[in-house]
C-alpha cells in the first residue's frame, strides 16, 4: 500500500489504523475501544486496555534479547563507559523503584528527576514508569527560581538529583540549586534522593536528603513486579522550555504515548531490535524522553546517553562512538552539525560509519548548506523531522518505512499518520491553499502519544491550544508555514516570531534564509523588534565566515549595505532588515536553541529573562556591544 494510502486511512479510519498500531506493543488488558472523542479537544486513547511503558520498554525484551546491550552510557566529562543489557537494565530499575517505593513513592505520585545525562536518570525515569509514578523531568542545570515553579506546579513527592552534572570539563553543581529551588517553593517535597558522583560537595540535609548508593545497597535483589495502568493514566509531567509565569506542563499518557513511539520507531527511524540507537539530546527535553529512553528500548535497541560535548576530547568524539557501538539511527540537530562542518574533516573520515543508515535531524530549520556537507560526509539519508514537546514525536518528517520517498531541501517533509495538518490564514479564519503562508494546525482529535493536557489546568489547555473554525476543533502549533503543491511543509518560523512591518507579515526563517545565502555569512539571526512607526523591523546578527572583513566601520557599512541588498534581490525591500550587526557568537541554550526572545528583548531595552540554560552567557554581552558599536 502507498504511503498516501496509509496516511488517509489514519485520517478518515483512525480506529482501524491504530487498532493495527497498538499490536506492537503489549497489552496485559486488552482495550474496549480504541478511541473515545466524545468531548473535544480532549482524546482518550486505547480505552481499558492496560500496559506499561516500563514493561514495554525493558521487561518484554528480557527473555529475547536479555544480553544483548539496552543502555550505553558515556560521559567523556567523567571518562566513564558503561553498557547495560535488557536484564541488568531490569535488575537496576527494579533496584530504583523498590527505592522510590521504600520512600513512599506510589501509583499517582509525582516525581521530580533533576539530574545530569546518567544512567541513573534513565533507571529513575524507568522505576516511575514501572510502579505508575509520574516522574516529572526538568533539565538539569536549570536556575533555582525555574526549578522552584516546577516543583510549585507538580508537588513531588520526591526529588531525584546528584550532586553535579559536568560540561566541558567544568563541575556544575546540582545541589545547591536544588536546595535554593526547595526554598523558594511552597511545596516541600518529603524526601531527596541524590546520586553522589563526587564531583562537588554536598550538604546533605537530616531527615530529607538520602544516598542513592546507601539504598541500592539495601535494595540489591529487589524483583519490583509492574504496575499496570489503564492506557489513560499519566505516565510524566514535561514543562516547556522559555515558560514564563506559570509553567505549563505537557501531560502525557500510557498507552497512546507506547503505541505512536512503537509506531514511529518502526515507520519513522527505521528501527530493528538488536540495532543501536544514538540521539544527542538531552533527558530534561522531550527529544530525550521518545527517543533517548522510551523509543528505542521499546524498538528492542540498544540506546546511547552520552554526557559531553560533540567537540571534546576532539571532534570525532560521536563517530567514534558511532562506529563502536554499530550505530544504525542517529537522531541530532542542525546546530551540531554546523559546530562539527567547521572541524577538521578527518575527524570524521578516521572512522568507520558504514553502520549508519540514516542520520535525523529535528529542533530548528535545516538550511540546505548544513545538510548538504552531512549528506556529502555521511552518503546516508539526511531526514528531517518537525515536532513539538507537546506531540511527543513527529507531526512533519519521511516515513521511510512506509515508502521510500524523496526528502525535500529546506522541508522537514509530509505530515506523518494520524496527524490532520492544516494551515489556516489568522486573519480570515480561512484554509490556506498551496503556496499559502499560514498558522500550521492539526485538526482534532490529535493523535496517540500526543498531549492530553496542561497539568492540573484543562482550562488553561483548550484556551492555549485550541481554535474553533467552523465547528472544526483545531490545535495550534503556534508555528507559520507553507505548503507546496506537492504536499511538503516548509516551517517559517513561530507566529510570535512573525515580523509585522507595516502591516506585512514576515518569517523570520524567510529573511534567514535570504542572507545566509550571502557567500560571506556563516551564521544568522534575525528577530522584529519594536518601531513607532512601522510596528516592527526586522534586525539580523551576523556572524561572518570572514571576520576580517568587517574591520573598520567603511567596511562593516559596506558589508551590511551588501547584504542587505541580497535580501532586497530575493525578498524585496520590506523584508529589508532596518540593521545588520556583525558578532562572534549567537546566544544559544545548552541543547543549541536560539535565544531568540533575549535577543529580541535586548534589542527593545528588556530584561532577556532566565539566562539559565544559556550556553555561554557572554554571548549576551555580543548583542549588548554590537547594538552600542
Amino acid at each position: 500500500m502507498s504511503f498516501a494510502a496509509i496516511y488517509k486511512n489514519s485520517i478518515e479510519q483512525p480506529q482501524a489504523f491504530w487498532d493495527g498500531e497498538a499490536k506492537l506493543i503489549d497489552w496485559q488488558q486488552p482495550y474496549s475501544h480504541v478511541l473515545d472523542y466524545s468531548k473535544p479537544p480532549f482524546t482518550q486513547w486505547f480505552v481499558g486496555g492496560k500496559t506499561n511503558l516500563c514493561h514495554n520498554a525493558v521487561d518484554r525484551w528480557v527473555a529475547t534479547q536479555g544480553e544483548k546491550a539496552a543502555l550505553i552510557a558515556i560521559s567523556t566529562e567523567t571518562g566513564s563507559e558503561k553498557v547495560y543489557s535488557f536484564t541488568e537494565l531490569q535488575a537496576e530499575v527494579s533496584r530504583t523503584a523498590a527505592i522510590m517505593l521504600a520512600l513512599g513513592v506510589g501509583k499517582g505520585d509525582r516525581v521530580l528527576i533533576y539530574m545530569p545525562m546518567i544512567a541513573e536518570a534513565a533507571f529513575a525515569m524507568l522505576a516511575c514508569a514501572r510502579i505508575g509514578a509520574i516522574h516529572s523531568v526538568v533539565f538539569g542545570g536549570f536556575a533555582a527560581h525555574s526549578l522552584a515553579s516546577r516543583i510549585e506546579d507538580a508537588q513531588p513527592k520526591l526529588v531525584v538529583s546528584a550532586d553535579a552534572g559536568s560540561r566541558g570539563g567544568k563541575a556544575i553543581p546540582y545541589k545547591p540549586l536544588l536546595d535554593e529551588a526547595i526554598a523558594l517553593s511552597a511545596h516541600k517535597p518529603g524526601k531527596v534522593l541524590l546520586v553522589n558522583r563526587n564531583l562537588a560537595p554536598m550538604n546533605l540535609v537530616d531527615g530529607r536528603d538520602v544516598d542513592y548508593a546507601t539504598l541500592r545497597a539495601q535494595h540489591i535483589d529487589a524483583q519490583v513486579p509492574i504496575t499496570w495502568l489503564e492506557s489513560n493514566e499519566p505516565s510524566y509531567i514535561l514543562y516547556t522550555s522559555g515558560t514564563t509565569g506559570k509553567p505549563k506542563g505537557v501531560q502525557r499518557d500510557v498507552g497512546g504515548y507506547a503505541v505512536a513511539l512503537a509506531s514511529s520507531m518502526q515507520h519513522i527511524f527505521c528501527g530493528n531490535p538488536g540495532e543501536t540507537y544514538f540521539a544527542t539530546s538531552d533527558i530534561g527535553w522531550v527529544v530525550g524522553h521518545s527517543y533517548i529512553v522510551y523509543g528505542p528500548l521499546i524498538a528492542g535497541m540498544a540506546t546511547i546517553m552520552y554526557e559531553g560535548l560533540p567537540t571534546s576530547p576532539d571532534a570525532g568524539i560521536w563517530w567514534s562512538i558511532v562506529e563502536k557501538y554499530k550505530v544504525t539511527r542517529m537522531f541530532s540537530a542542525p546546530t551540531a552539525v554546523r559546530v562539527l562542518r567547521k572541524q577538521p574533516p578527518e575527524f570524521m573520515q578516521k572512522y568507520d560509519l558504514t553502520s549508519l543508515k540514516a542520520l535525523y535531524l529535528a529542533g530548528e530549520p535545516l538550511d540546505e548548506t548544513t545538510s548538504g556537507w552531512i549528506s556529502d560526509a555521511l552518503k546516508v539519508p539526511i531526514i528531517d523531522n518537525y515536532w513539538q514537546t507537546e506531540t511527543g514525536w513527529p507531526i512533519l518528517s519521511i516515513a521511510k518505512g512506509y515508502e521510500d520517498m524523496p526528502t525535500r531541501l529546506g522541508s522537514p517533509g509530509i505530515p506523518t499518520p494520524g496527524f490532520n495538518v492544516k494551515l489556516f490564514d489568522e486573519t480570515t479564519g480561512e484554509e490556506c491553499g498551496s503556496n499559502e503562508k499560514g498558522v500550521v494546525m492539526i485538526e482534532g482529535p490529535l493523535p496517540p502519544g500526543c498531549m492530553q493536557t496542561v497539568y492540573g489546568d484543562d482550562a488553561r489547555y483548550v484556551s492555549t491550544y485550541w481554535t474553533v473554525l467552523n465547528g472544526k476543533h483545531l490545535y495550534s502549533t503556534f508555528d507559520w508555514g507553507i505548503r507546496d503543491a506537492d504536499g511538503y511543509y516548509f516551517i517559517l518560523g513561530r507566529t510570535d516570531d512573525v515580523i509585522n512591518v507595516a502591516g506585512h507579515r514576515l518569517g523570520t526563517r524567510e529573511i534567514e534564509e535570504s542572507i545566509s545565502s550571502h557567500a560571506n555569512v556563516s551564521e544568522v539571526a534575525v528577530v522584529g523588534v519594536e518601531d513607532k512607526l512601522k510596528g516592527q523591523v526586522a534586525v539580523a546578527f551576523v556572524i561572518l565566515k570572514n571576520p576580517d572583513t568587517a574591520n573598520g566601520v567603511q567596511a562593516r557599512q559596506a558589508l551590511e549595505k551588501e547584504i542587505m541588498g541580497v535580501v532586497d534581490h530575493q525578498l524585496g525591500a520590506v523584508a529589508r532588515p532596518s540593521r545588520v550587526y556583525f558578532i562572534a557568537q549567537l546566544p544559544k541554550t545548552r541543547s543549541g536553541k536560539l535565544l531568540r526572545r533575549s535577543i529580541q528583548a535586548i534589542c527593545e531595552g528588556r530584561d532577556p529573562g532566565d539566562m539559565s540554560s544559556i550556553e555561554d552567557p557572554a554571548s549576551l554581552n555580543q548583542i549588548k556591544g554590537a547594538l552600542v558599536s
